[in-house]
Parts: C-alpha cells; structure tokens; sequence
C-alpha cells in the first residue's frame, strides 16, 4: 500500500544521529543521502522493501510534526520495543504516553512504546502477541 514515508526535520545532521541508532537496532542500514534539486538533503532508510524518509523542508519554512499523526515501527519482539525506546531517548527522543509495555484490550495484545524524535514526530515501536 506504501512507497514510502517522509518527516521533516529541522537539524538533519541531529535526525540522522537519532534514526541510525533507532532504525539500527530494526535491522535498517545507514541511510542513502540525497541532495534534491532545491539543494536541500534528504535521508532514505530502505529495509525490507519499505522507505523511510527524512527531509530538509524544500519550501524552506519549519518542519513540524503531525498533530494526530503516528508513524508505527514493527518490532520482533518486546525486548526490542523496549530497546527501541531507550535507544531513541539516548539520542535525543522524548519518552511519551505510558511506559514500554504489554496494553491488552478485547481486540489485540500487543507491546508498545511511543516516543517523541528530536523534531517532535511521534514514533511507536509495536509488538504483536500472536
């Protein structure tokens, strides 16, 4: 359904520190750096057939988070998901909502944690029980 998904960022150099470790312990790679024609720099993640982006805004104004928006990262386990949060909030995240952890309701149980990068995109690290 997805090609890819793209986040602005303010400080590419302080986006790249976070995502490598974050997206390192998912198994992703360094990123491939791009300079788009505008001259600004891009970031792509590539893994598994999926494309995670970060971007210097090309219309030079601020980049900001979505209100409402959660861009959800599949973990292989609940230790990872809690290793996702520590690593994101050792390289400048900000731990939101409640602790890692298992949430059960009637429909789902799944591991959860749900931080804040340095550009204040929400991100949660997911677990499925089978």
């Amino acid at each position: 359904m997805f090609n890819h998904i793209m986040v602005g960022s303010n400080d590419i150099e302080r986006s790249k520190y976070f995502y490598d470790a974050v997206l390192g312990i998912l198994g992703v790679g360094e990123p491939i750096i791009n300079k788009a024609d505008s001259g600004h720099t891009r970031l792509f993640y590539r893994h598994d057939d999926n494309i995670f982006c970060v971007t210097e805004p090309i219309n030079d104004e601020e980049a900001t988070p979505a209100n409402g928006g959660t861009i959800g990262f599949k973990c292989s386990s609940p230790e990872q998901v809690k290793e996702f949060h520590d690593i994101a909030i050792a390289h400048g995240g900000i731990s939101i909502e409640d602790p890692p952890g298992l949430r059960e309701n009637k429909l789902a149980a799944m591991y959860l944690s749900y931080v804040r990068d340095p550009d204040g995109n929400k991100l949660c690290a997911l677990y499925r029980v089978k």
